[in-house]
């Protein structure tokens, strides 16, 4: 029997049932004939408010309201996968560094990511997708997912 070839696989998900289903789908399909554990990341952007300061503690609660939101929806989707919360992750900031860093941070030999393909000059891979491929440490399977 071969040795697996990953063991750590990180996916990131978007929280959009329809574009992260064919995502979750490969994921298991590679976690399973590797055995390998598999953790979620999803990554809350973070709003600027340059210019209206007053504004800021409205921004606040609306990113904590985004945030509690996803991690809700993580949860279902860690439940429905028997992935415990410990490795279930929401984060605020840029995507690409949230994915890249917790990629680090969980020591992944692999990163799955959807791909939607219609961002200017990413226009193949998308931007996310583009950015995790080009600064990840460890490999990144970038799964086309429907519009």
């Amino acid at each position: 029997m071969a040795t697996p070839t990953y063991k750590n696989i990180l996916l990131a998900l978007d929280l959009h049932n329809e574009c992260d289903r064919t995502t979750i789908e490969r994921a298991i399909q590679i976690a399973e004939s590797n055995a390998a554990q598999l953790s979620l990341v999803h990554a809350v952007v973070h709003i600027n408010a340059y210019g209206i300061a007053q504004a800021y503690p409205v921004v606040l609660n609306i990113e904590e309201d985004q945030v509690e939101i996803a991690r809700k929806e993580l949860a279902n989707v860690g439940e429905a996968l028997g992935i415990p919360t410990e490795r279930q992750f929401v984060e605020i900031g840029s995507p690409k560094s949230i994915i890249i860093q917790k990629a680090i941070d969980i020591n992944a030999d692999l990163i799955i990511v959807g791909s939607h393909g219609r961002h200017g000059i990413s226009l193949l891979l998308g931007s996310t997708a583009n950015a995790v491929l080009q600064y990840a440490s460890c490999d990144v399977l970038a799964v086309r997912v429907a519009e």
